[in-house]
């Protein structure tokens, strides 16, 4: 965006206001707003309007309304540029059509106040209409505003906020050339003469000049000529009065030319002494100083102004923030960094508002919530770098902005670390690829309540970055997220209790971690109520656990399923034997089930026989299965036999390769190696960690180590211990202690008990 036009125009079109050109000039820009995107009347509230929209008070304002409009207007610019250069030139000389017949034309009268008739010639030429509204004529002196009276704003200096804040500017602080300028100013005072003061873009140059000015001699009156006006009749209006006068030309290079401040024409001001004071930009002073209308450059007092500022600087800005409390002060001591703090109060609202629009779908979502991902963790308390990964991790999560998918990362990224105004980053670089949100921005944040709060997982993320990360205090952290989720569970929401209790349950106080789970088990967090379930469980209390684990398993949690299987399942133990202890047949087949399910075969037997004592038929195929264990296959083949009789069908199967063995008909499926190996190797082979061992188990079984000692590996590879407690007693057998201790370890860490035995650990 052109920012120049924007100035230019806001000036312009402001002083219009009230002027006879205004209902074509209003008419203009109405139709401008109407072709703003998604909206027709977005914009029309916000032009300024009345008799009063000229005011110098309202240049932010025009300013505002024009920055917007060239924003979201398809091609306003271009007519915006137009419409400035008719109001700022004089009327040209009215066509003729080609009968010689004046032609149709839109005449207006532009650069001032109209105070009588306008009389429309055929051909008037050489008529200029100035400030006062008269061919030649220029403002009474008397009407000029006092140095001390400017408004700084109406004259040049840009606002610091989008919003209007009492005083409308922080209070000024002293920059270190203000003594040269000063200095400058004194000689121009004693014979006139022109005092520029020469900067990049947004160093301050206006806010310093007018500040400078304001320090000279009181009730020296100022004239700031709008763009285009006719200085020549300057001298004579000024010819023998005693006041001493100051020209404003802010953008010096709008008033060089024909009609503007040239050498003869200054040296007639410095007779007078009246002291001419401008600014300029260092690129546009270049390119001027080789124009015919820059000679009066050369006799100019030059006093260049940085934009970063120096030590002693920063140091008076720390003093003044101290003493006023003023906020954008205070900002710009902390957030401001090497492109100044004029640039940071100047840019800070344009940085925000760019990035805060960019949240709709047509514009660069996923680019703002890139940076939103920043400033929320910034906001978290990780104001230094971050991971490119972590912020695209986090982005992903905002819900409330739509249309990220219109918008790839890539381009959001570039977007995002784009330079805006040749200055400033919205994502700065720190080292490599990490990143932090600009300090500006950051800073803002605390000004704009239209920035939800920090969500629940990003300051979970943040969390976890403080615990892992030693450049951040993990204590610091955890009290700011405290605060915030205190703040969200005050305001209902829920999932904020359970965020209280896991940031309890981190730091320790289990106690308060269990109360925060609690209630937000109670407000229907049903991740809460599996985290209270489980600490229940864990010191005993396993049947007040249970309807908690039950709700979080409903949800799907896996691990609160799987716990309260176990605790049923203990539970069911205790009144199955209960009922076996009475007599109940069922009872007894079902207890001696669990039994044999944790491997206590004898124990199940006798629970069996208990059943059979009690008549209960369907407990046959449990004791074939007992006795298959036991290889006692005359006792199993009974069993399977009235079992199969009642329908089991996998008693059937097994009774039917008992059948086939013992009649010779074809042999038992698990009877030779070659099928078995053909059986375990298809499960080896699919990744299956049990049959990729219990393959090297068959192959060592038949003298072939070599070959299960790859199947071994893999097994341990997919996470059976079995694999690695095999490979230690491969190398035991062969007399490699020190490598059968080693595979022991890694047996034992994944929890084998034979492997624990070996080390000599206790394994109960």
């Amino acid at each position: 965006m052109d920012e120049e036009l924007v100035e230019r125009a806001a000036r312009v079109i402001g002083r219009a206001a009230g002027t006879q050109a205004w209902d074509d000039v209003r008419g203009r820009l109405v139709e401008m707003c109407r072709r703003v995107q998604d909206d027709d009347a977005t914009l029309l509230p916000e032009m300024p309007h009345g008799p009063d929209a000229d005011a110098p008070e309202l240049l932010p304002s025009w300013w505002y309304f024009l920055y917007e409009l060239l924003e979201h207007a398809p091609g306003a610019e271009t007519e915006l540029r137009s419409l400035v250069d008719e109001l700022s030139e004089p009327a040209p000389a009215m066509p003729h059509s080609s009968n010689g017949a004046p032609a149709a034309v839109r005449n207006i009268v532009s650069g001032g106040t109209t105070l009588g008739p306008v009389i429309q010639a055929n051909a008037i030429s050489g008529i200029t209409i100035t400030a006062a509204g008269f061919p030649g004529a220029l403002p009474d002196p008397e009407s000029w505003p006092t140095a001390a009276d400017l408004d700084p704003i109406a004259f040049g200096v840009r606002p610091t906020h989008r919003v209007r804040l009492h005083p409308p500017l922080p209070p000024y602080v002293l920059r270190d050339r203000d003594h040269d300028l000063d200095a400058a100013l004194g000689r121009a005072r004693e014979g006139g003469g022109l005092v520029l003061l020469l900067g990049e873009p947004f160093t301050g140059k206006s806010r310093t000049a007018l500040a400078a000015m304001a320090r000279g001699p009181a009730g020296r009156r100022v004239f700031a000529p709008p763009r285009g006006t006719d200085l020549r009749g300057l001298p004579a209006l000024l010819q023998g009065r005693p006041e001493r006068y100051l020209i404003w030309l802010d953008d010096l290079d709008e008033h060089l030319g024909e009609g503007g401040l040239e050498p003869r024409l200054l040296a007639q001001l410095a007779a007078l002494k009246v002291v001419v004071v401008a600014t300029m930009r260092e690129d546009v002073y270049d390119a001027c100083r080789a124009q015919p209308g820059g000679r009066v450059l050369d006799v100019a007092q030059i006093v260049e102004l940085a934009r970063e500022w120096s030590p002693a600087e920063r140091e008076r800005l720390a003093g003044e923030a101290a003493r006023t409390g003023d906020p954008r002060l205070i900002g710009a001591v902390s957030s401001s960094g090497p492109e100044g703090v004029a640039a940071y109060l100047a840019l800070s609202p344009l940085l925000w508002d760019e990035w805060w629009r960019a949240r709709r779908a047509d514009r660069h979502p996923r680019g703002h919530a890139l940076v939103r991902a920043a400033l929320d963790l910034a906001r978290c308390g990780l104001t230094g770098r971050l991971p490119m990964d972590l912020l695209l991790k986090v982005h992903e999560g905002y819900a409330d902005v739509t249309g990220m998918e219109r918008e790839s990362a890539d381009d959001a990224r570039a977007w995002a670390v784009g330079r805006r105004y040749g200055l400033l980053r919205l994502l700065d670089r720190v080292t490599g690829d990490t990143w932090r949100a600009a300090p500006i921005l950051v800073e803002a944040t605390g000004r704009h309540e239209e920035l939800p709060d920090v969500p629940g997982p990003v300051w979970g993320c943040a969390l976890e970055v403080a615990r892992t990360d030693g450049a951040y205090d993990y204590a610091e952290i955890a009290a700011r997220a405290r605060v915030a989720f205190q703040r969200a569970a005050d305001a209902g929401d829920t999932s904020a209790l359970h965020n209280l209790g896991l940031l309890a349950d981190s730091l320790g106080e289990g106690d308060e971690a269990e109360r925060w789970f609690r209630r937000a088990a109670e407000a229907g967090e049903p991740q809460s109520a599996g985290r209270l379930g489980r600490m229940l469980a864990e010191r005993g209390e396993g049947k007040s656990a249970e309807p908690f684990l039950e709700t979080a398993a409903e949800a799907g949690d896996t691990e609160a399923a799987t716990l309260l299987g176990k605790l049923l399942r203990k539970r069911a133990a205790r009144w199955l034997k209960a009922g076996m202890e009475g007599g109940s047949g069922e009872a007894a087949h079902l207890f001696g089930d669990l039994q044999l399910g944790r491997g206590d075969v004898d124990d199940a037997f006798d629970s069996y026989l208990r059943a059979v004592d009690a008549g209960y038929a369907p407990v046959a195929a449990s004791m074939a299965r007992v006795n298959q264990i036991w290889n006692d296959n005359e006792s199993a083949t009974v069993w399977l036999r009235r079992a199969a009789d009642a329908g089991d069908v996998w008693a059937s199967s097994v009774l039917a390769d008992y059948v086939r063995k013992e009649n010779h008909t074809e042999p038992r499926r698990v009877e030779t190696v070659d099928r078995a190996l053909d059986d375990i190797h298809y499960g080896a082979e699919r990744g299956r960690a049990l049959d990729a061992t219990n393959l090297g188990v068959l192959l060592e079984e038949r003298d072939r180590a070599d070959e299960a000692r790859p199947w071994y590996l893999k097994g341990y590879e997919l996470g059976d211990a079995y694999g690695a407690f095999r490979l230690a007693e491969l190398h035991k057998k062969e007399g490699d202690t020190a490598e059968a201790t080693a595979w022991y370890r890694k047996a034992a860490d994944l929890g084998h008990l034979g492997a624990k035995r070996a080390l000599g650990e206790s394994y109960g």
